[in-house]
């Protein structure tokens, strides 16, 4: 009950941030990058050991964007110009070019090595068909339901690989999923085909939108479980989940990755608690509302060790184990 883990990135060390930028501007190596990647990665998975939580993710060091990592490793696609995403962040936006393909895996061998360092279980870690779609620019299909499909299908072989590895655990992001509630039911018709037949835990991170106008629809998402933001809202929108009561398990975001303050044990405590006026606690899980690739290495460290030590003050005065 009430274990810990964490959404998927983590900040990027400064040597890592230097390596990639000179490997960009063709100053370095891959080999060399790469192995600056597997110690950030090294890293990472030592910390969460460190910290205590329970559910480990590889921290994403081989990853600028979770869509364009992607897009780079499928046929069928290219990158544009630099893109806005929100304050003065940019992104290259894929652009769906061709008749998508995938010529082979594309998480499994940092996941390998990832659950390699550790007795704990990684979480297999890829963005969702909808939300690549959505984020990508189409030149190539006639429909977005055609684009989210044709994702889904390649998507799922990378389920199922990452299952062959090892993979107990495998969460597929769709962020985007909230923002255009007319489309959910192609985001369903997607992730089906994405878990279909998969026996490892799937869950799918959702964040920053209006969850009130997909709920409970949003429930028919076939995932086993659905990784929601709270924090950042004040926990106000616990409130769309009271009724009907959430039937599915809940990752619960209690740590706002868009803020540098560090929240205290009390506060996440609080929040917590909130949490479980609405949520049974055998179907919660804790941790930040997203990923923490925005904070700094110190800042992460500090809020995920006070969202740890508020989940054992929380289990103690429940009389949870």
């Amino acid at each position: 009950m009430l274990e810990t883990t964490s959404v998927g990135s983590f900040p990027k060390p400064d040597y890592l941030q230097k390596a990639r930028t000179a490997f960009a501007a063709g100053k370095l190596p891959y080999a060399q990058l790469h192995e600056l990647e597997l110690q950030a990665t090294r890293e990472t998975i030592r910390l969460q050991e460190d910290l205590g939580i329970d559910i480990l993710v590889h921290g994403e060091m081989e990853r600028g964007d979770m869509t364009t990592y992607f897009a780079e490793k499928l046929i069928g696609m290219g990158i544009s110009d630099l893109v806005r995403s929100y304050g003065n962040r940019y992104y290259r936006k894929p652009i769906v070019a061709g008749e998508l393909q995938r010529p082979q895996p594309m998480t499994v061998e940092m996941f390998k090595y990832a659950q390699s360092l550790t007795s704990r279980p990684v979480k297999g870690m890829l963005t969702g068909p909808y939300t690549m779609c959505d984020w990508s620019f189409n030149t190539h299909y006639e429909t977005r339901r055609e684009v989210v499909l044709a994702f889904a299908r390649l998507l799922h072989e990378e389920v199922r690989d990452l299952e062959a590895a090892g993979a107990k655990y495998i969460q597929i992001d769709e962020p985007a999923i909230s923002t255009r509630p007319e489309e959910l039911e192609i985001a369903i018709e997607a992730m089906g085909i994405v878990t279909q037949g998969i026996n490892a835990m799937t869950i799918s991170h959702i964040c920053y939108g209006d969850f009130k106008s997909i709920y409970p629809r949003l429930l028919d998402l076939p995932v086993d479980q659905l990784d929601l933001e709270f924090a950042n809202s004040g926990y106000s929108n616990l409130d769309v989940f009271r009724k009907p009561k959430f039937t599915k398990r809940i990752a619960f975001g209690v740590l706002d990755i868009h803020s540098h303050r560090i929240e205290s044990v009390d506060e996440i405590v609080a929040g917590i608690r909130k949490g479980l006026e609405v949520f049974d606690p055998e179907l919660m899980w804790i941790d930040p509302d997203c990923g923490l690739k925005t904070r700094t290495t110190a800042e992460s460290e500090a809020k995920l060790r006070n969202m740890v030590e508020a989940v054992e003050v929380v289990k103690a005065g429940h009389g949870l184990k």
